[in-house]
């Protein structure tokens, strides 16, 4: 039997599975790695929170480059590994995908929003850091590029941030706790191009294997966890998904 096929069988056996996603399955939809070359952070030096919070210039700074670099945000669209755990979720096989991701991918592919746990945030719309309310980029964008206008709270006048978690900002406690609900009672936990480096999401394949679930790690490279893993597929993750699911 080859992986694919020990892949299907233990889908076929699962009741409750859970998918973990990481950068390289969005770099199949031509996003780049924000730390590989080519990657935003070889380009540009992290912007902290605590910066960000303090500082106009930096505030300004780093709309600057959220709109510079969006057209690649933009462009893409959700590739056949997507389109794989948006047809699990939708057979009720899978319940949760626990994201690394802030592109909005796994929304476009069809998954409702309550399935996704983005534990980074995305970049996709922005909130008011005081109230939490949500606003759309494009007026954003129109009244910074025209008028160089830092965004504003038109309800409470807080600062206004892409939805995402910066370095140097808490984790999302909400999130977290439901990935970890999600972890601790799969049956069957897939990662899938995650590095599984950032810690603490990447304790996550190891809470459910304590528990009892089986792990599969599906990475182009080897991950430190390889060896703690049931079943290990180094290669795309959209051409095996997709064979091992049966989608385009």
């Amino acid at each position: 039997m080859d992986d694919i096929e020990r892949l299907h069988e233990m889908i076929a056996g699962a009741t409750r599975m859970v998918a973990f996603t990481g950068a390289g399955i969005s770099t199949e939809s031509g996003i780049p790695d924000f730390r590989s070359p080519g990657g935003i952070w070889t380009k540009y030096q992290p912007i902290y929170f605590d910066d960000f919070m303090s500082s106009d210039e930096m505030r300004r700074e780093a709309w600057r480059r959220k709109f510079a670099t969006d057209a690649t945000m933009q462009q893409a669209e959700p590739n056949a590994g997507h389109r794989a755990l948006a047809k699990l979720v939708e057979q009720g096989k899978m319940t949760a995908i626990i994201t690394q991701n802030i592109d909005g991918l796994h929304q476009r592919s069809g998954v409702p929003d309550q399935k996704i746990i983005e534990l980074h945030g995305n970049t996709t719309y922005a909130t008011c850091l005081d109230c939490g309310q949500r606003y759309e980029l494009a007026p954003i964008r129109k009244a910074f590029e025209g008028k160089g206008e830092l965004p504003i709270c038109e309800k409470c006048d807080g600062i206004l941030k892409t939805a995402t978690i910066s370095f140097g900002q808490a984790m999302p406690e909400i999130q977290m706790a439901r990935a970890q609900d999600e972890t601790m009672g799969c049956d069957l936990f897939i990662v899938l191009g995650s590095s599984l480096v950032v810690y603490p999401a990447a304790g996550f394949p190891q809470i459910a294997r304590r528990k009892g679930a089986k792990l599969v790690i599906l990475n182009r490279d080897p991950t430190d966890q390889d060896d703690k893993a049931d079943l290990v597929i180094h290669g795309e993750i959209g051409p095996t998904m997709s064979r091992v699911v049966g989608v385009n």
